[in-house]
């Protein structure tokens, strides 16, 4: 049996690496995606102090330190029972689409792009923002970095910090905006709505224009049918900041709307023994393995899943944009719904038209009078003891859960964060890839297994912020095996 192998693997946030074993015939027989690191944050967060997690969390990630800031604030909001005032609300979602803004550019121009606006064959030297310069030209570049400064201004400007945010409190915002501020985000916004038309326009005439992309997207190489998930407002719109969770079928049905606070009664996890991720399922559905279909555990939480998991988009350019993704995608509209798009590629495409929406709810909440109300907190006067904590992160849902002695001191800490919600997804995604595109006297060239790596980076994983264990444990299984491939002896512990 022949053995190839990607590590590591690229452009994504953390470390991995794919195993790809080939029968003697030259076919796919398994694929495993191996994250072989441990960062624990759930474990060595027990013993703190509760109020210290919005700072403690946002170091688990490079690339969405907003998203755990606003996620452990949120959780500390239900663990001390206060509710914030709606102004600290708005700030706060103001801070976060200003967030979503250059998250979502840097994984389409910096990390998902290269393979569609240089080329998924292009010499890896080429596949990165550079290449993605040259192939579009320099004054689209500096429009990619301003887009990242002046949001990355804005998250200091609200957050207290540029990288690490610090303004999230149990209760509300330590900061209120003023008049001044106020009208700066404004102009902000509107240039990223901008930004954001412009990008699905390049979208539309770099990759729909190219009908060998489309292919490529709508190909079964990288089509999956599962369960998605999404947090939806009072309208089942798509909602980053807050809302209930609801999970659709593979058929676009609703199969269950939900509070955060009760996700224990929906999710279960799962361990497997090669890697690090836990693999999240539907607890009333069951988990069947690694397999599509309806009677599959399985579900996705991605851009794609949001969009799949709603009934549109709050603002009006980002539901004309949403409308055209799904028409041009040949989805049907039902009862006022379009059915799921399984196509993951289109995952690219989808992270578009919510990066629109991001822009337009930002500008929305910057033109609105409230925002510089100085009523930013609501006094905590109650003890703690349990929260739980949920918003939409860019990579998928993300939900921290605290629980605490009565002085406030963290007893239990569980994290699932939006690439562990797509762990057991983007095994398949790989797996299926490489069986389409690796056969029998297929020549594995460079390009070939960057397309294979083109399956799990359209999710956009984020690797350090799903690598947790189960509590207290830490599942690790070694196999050793002779020259032939013949296992020899099992080493394994904390796995039934």
């Amino acid at each position: 049996m022949k053995r190839v192998t990607i590590d590591p693997i690229t452009r994504l946030e953390g470390h991995g690496k794919i195993e790809i074993f080939l029968t003697d015939e030259g076919d796919v027989d398994n694929v495993y995606l191996q994250i072989p690191e441990l960062r624990g944050f759930e474990q060595f967060s027990v013993g703190r102090p509760a109020e210290e997690m919005p700072r403690i969390t946002n170091r688990i990630c490079g690339v969405c330190p907003e998203a755990h800031h606003m996620a452990a604030t949120k959780a500390l909001d239900a663990l001390y029972h206060v509710e914030p005032p709606s102004v600290a609300k708005k700030i706060r979602e103001l801070f976060y689409m200003a967030f979503y803004c250059t998250d979502h550019t840097v994984h389409f121009y910096a990390l998902g792009g290269p393979d569609f606006v240089v080329g998924p064959q292009a010499p890896p030297a080429e596949r990165n923002i550079l290449g993605v310069i040259h192939k579009v030209g320099v004054e689209i570049g500096m429009q990619v970095i301003n887009c990242r400064k002046r949001n990355h201004h804005a998250i200091k400007m609200l957050g207290g910090r540029g990288i690490h945010p610090v303004a999230g409190l149990p209760g509300g915002w330590s900061k209120a905006v003023t008049e001044e501020e106020r009208q700066e985000l404004e102009q902000i916004a509107r240039e990223n709505v901008e930004f954001a038309l412009f990008s699905l326009q390049l979208f539309a005439d770099v990759v729909l224009g190219n009908q060998e992309y489309v292919d490529l997207i709508l190909s079964d190489a990288f089509t999956h049918n599962t369960y998605y998930m999404g947090t939806v407002d009072e309208n089942n719109k798509v909602n980053f900041y807050d809302g209930m969770i609801r999970v659709t079928s593979p058929v676009g049905k609703e199969f269950v709307k939900y509070e955060a606070k009760d996700y224990a009664q929906h999710i279960a996890e799962r361990v497997e023994p090669w890697t690090y991720l836990k693999y999240p399922y539907l607890k009333d559905v069951g988990w069947k393995g690694f397999v599509d279909g309806v009677d599959s555990g399985v579900y996705c939480a991605t851009p794609l899943s949001r969009l799949n998991a709603s009934d549109g988009m709050a603002t009006p350019k980002a539901q004309e944009a949403f409308e055209k993704f799904y028409e041009t995608l040949g989805s049907e509209n039902i009862n006022g719904r379009y059915q799921p798009v399984h196509h993951r590629l289109a995952t690219h495409w989808a992270r578009l038209v919510e990066l629109l929406y991001s822009a337009e709810r930002m500008l929305e909440l910057a033109e609105d009078p409230e925002i510089t109300d100085p009523n930013v907190r609501s006094p905590v006067t109650e003890k703690p003891d349990q929260g739980i904590g949920s918003v939409e992160a860019p990579r998928g849902t993300l939900t921290h859960h605290y629980q605490t002695d009565e002085n406030g001191i963290l007893t239990k800490v569980n994290l699932i964060v939006g690439t562990t919600n797509n762990y057991a997804p983007i095994t398949m995604s790989v797996k299926k890839a490489a069986e389409n595109l690796i056969t029998a006297g297929t020549e594995i060239t460079e390009g070939l297994l960057n397309m294979v790596e083109m399956a799990f980076r359209n999710y956009d994983p984020c690797m350090s912020c799903a690598t947790h264990s189960l509590p207290g444990q830490m599942p690790l299984e070694i196999v050793i095996r002779d020259s032939e491939g013949n296992e020899v002896k099992r080493l394994s512990q904390y796995i039934d």
